[in-house]
């Protein structure tokens, strides 16, 4: 695996074995001195062209947690500012040294197009609306926590699904890995091309809510368009919102994961997102834990593991 870009291809084997190396990670962030050597030597830029506090600081922890050094890099202080390319600004950071390159950016495929300038791994950390593949790890890693598998598991994705990278993400990497996937949204938060997902679609949560599993809830991302299609945000409570009288219809072992950042009172609950059966906590610590797995493996990092 030469670079970390998508979930969309991964076969079973792949995702396993990643999730595996990130279990023994999880182990190795449990220890008293959480940290090994692993990747002595070998430094990992940090490229977010979009705000981030999970992704970037999780990244940055991960690195750190394997022994390598870290660069990163703020856009607003930059000499893009100046009028610098992306392709220049990407090359500088890797000849200063860079062994990987992990980016965000807003702009779809922005990580397939700095793969093609520069000779070391390149980690998506999140582009555009498309690709998080790093994201849907880590939530499979907390899924496969909960249930031990997730052959048969029922998931539903709610929300603003048109614009989520992570919902993209996560369809690909549950499915790969045996989940019934249904995407639960009203029509104009679905994607408008679907076609070979491997997924059924709905448009009533309280109708499918009784058979899931698990709820992954999204928010709605009003930056890139979502709060548009829908008359108010009440309404959006009213529909697809996750309040504590949905939380009581689910499934007493059924639980309930959300990406970050969540909008409380819209897409989630403050009760919901406080109870124990709110895995996004658990999602953020595996974080740390998957993303250390994807450094080693590109890296190719030797010694302690």
């Amino acid at each position: 695996m030469k670079h970390f870009l998508t979930t969309q291809g991964l076969d079973r084997q792949e995702l396993e074995g990643l999730l595996a190396e990130a279990e023994e990670f999880v182990d190795v962030l449990g220890r008293p001195i959480p940290k090994v050597p692993a990747l002595r030597g070998k430094t990992v830029a940090t490229m977010f062209f979009e705000a981030s506090t999970r992704t970037r600081l999780s990244f940055e922890k991960a690195a750190k947690a394997l022994s390598a050094d870290t660069m990163s890099f703020s856009p607003g202080t930059s000499a893009l500012s100046k009028g610098e390319s992306l392709k220049d600004t990407v090359q500088t950071i890797r000849a200063m040294g860079a062994d990987l390159v992990v980016v965000r950016h807003k702009a779809t495929g922005a990580p397939w197009r700095i793969a093609s300038w520069v000779d070391v791994p390149v980690v998506n950390g999140g582009d555009g609306a498309h690709q998080h593949p790093t994201q849907a790890l880590l939530d499979s890693l907390t899924l496969l926590q909960r249930f031990g598998t997730l052959d048969g598991v029922r998931i539903g994705i709610v929300g603003d699904v048109r614009h989520s990278r992570v919902a993209r993400s996560d369809v690909f990497a549950f499915s790969t890995l045996g989940a019934e996937v249904t995407l639960v949204a009203p029509p104009t938060l679905l994607p408008v091309d679907s076609d070979g997902w491997p997924v059924q679609a709905a448009h009533d949560l309280d109708d499918v809510l009784p058979g899931l599993d698990a709820v992954y809830l999204l928010r709605v991302q009003a930056e890139r368009g979502g709060a548009s299609v829908f008359p108010s945000l009440p309404e959006y409570v009213r529909r697809f919102g996750m309040t504590r009288e949905r939380f009581a219809a689910l499934k007493p072992d059924a639980v309930v994961l959300h990406p970050g950042p969540m909008n409380r009172g819209v897409e989630i609950a403050d009760s919901v997102a406080d109870d124990p059966r709110s895995l996004v906590l658990d999602q953020v610590a595996n974080g740390v834990a998957v993303r250390m797995a994807v450094l080693f493996r590109l890296l190719g990092g030797e010694g302690d593991e």
